[in-house]
């Protein structure tokens, strides 16, 4: 094995100068990644996105807030779009990401309902989106009510 010298005692096999050096390379490089990611604060290199993104506490009295897009339907339903590759095509996180961007330019989320259309020929096609917030209030570690739900962009989906 390149980088592996056989050791003195028992034919143990020890670390040689080029795989330390290799491994040294590769979490520099990881770091490097890490940080580049927290700085530009993006989800593009993920992994390597903001820290952010990792799991967190949430104190007892804060407000926890969960976005989301409507869909009204051809069908005359309303529907959550399923935020996953598999959906619509694009990732809660993406959307989540790019909230302020949506909110100053509605029309973003054509793209939603264009990839829901595409992956989903046979299902009810959007006609009109909706980027919502629902925050929900904890008290004392408890939810206190239902969530309350805020509209921050609609969008009217060209066909």
């Amino acid at each position: 094995m390149a980088g592996v010298t056989t050791g003195d005692v028992g034919g143990e096999l020890r670390l040689g100068r080029v795989g330390k050096a290799l491994r040294v390379v590769v979490a520099v490089v990881g770091v490097v990644l890490l940080v580049n990611g927290s700085v530009r604060m993006t989800d593009d290199v993920w992994p390597f996105g903001p820290m952010s993104q990792y799991a967190m506490t949430v104190p007892d009295d804060a407000s926890v807030t969960y976005t989301r897009i409507q869909a009204q339907t051809d069908a005359g339903t309303s529907v959550d779009v399923p935020l996953n590759i598999e959906g619509a095509g694009v990732a809660r996180a993406e959307i989540e990401a790019r909230t302020g961007e949506i909110v100053k330019d509605p029309s973003l989320l054509q793209q939603v309902a264009d990839g829901w259309a595409r992956k989903h020929p046979d299902q009810p096609k959007y006609v009109k989106l909706e980027l919502i917030r629902d925050t929900t209030q904890l008290v004392e570690g408890r939810v206190e009510g239902p969530p309350k739900a805020e509209v921050l962009a609609t969008w009217q989906v060209r066909r």
